[in-house]
């Protein structure tokens, strides 16, 4: 199980932008797993936002496809989320996940990602 932490989150404006980053320990490399963000607000269910596989293809919730972008850094323990044109709804916590058990790659079940951040807090004002 690998260490991961989300930092970037924020509070912003409605139509704002943010860059969540998720860094693993130094010296691990996200190469052989996806890797994905996954957002909770409160009294919600997780519900999953992108993820991106060791070949670079992505996936995104259809709630935030032209908004938000998965990427990984020139690092190879770095991921990013670049969420623009934020909105309300947007307002969770947002936390990354890897190590799906069995080379899991996708949004449906949280539980099948065995390493977590805490998370970063992202608030959006109308």
């Amino acid at each position: 199980q690998v260490h991961v932490a989300e930092s970037g989150g924020g509070s912003v404006q409605a139509g704002g932008s943010l860059r969540l980053s998720c860094a693993a320990d130094s010296g691990y490399s996200y190469d052989n797993w996806c890797i994905a963000w996954f957002r909770q607000a409160p009294g919600q269910k997780r519900e999953g936002v992108a993820v991106i596989d060791n070949d670079g293809r992505t996936v995104y919730a259809d709630s935030v496809k032209g908004r938000f972008t998965i990427s990984k850094g020139n690092a190879k323990n770095t991921l990013y989320l670049q969420i623009n044109s934020l909105k309300p709804e947007d307002t969770a916590m947002y936390y990354c996940a890897t190590e799906g058990y069995g080379g899991y790659c996708s949004l449906a079940a949280p539980h099948m990602y065995n390493s977590w951040g805490q998370g970063t807090q992202v608030a959006v004002s109308s």
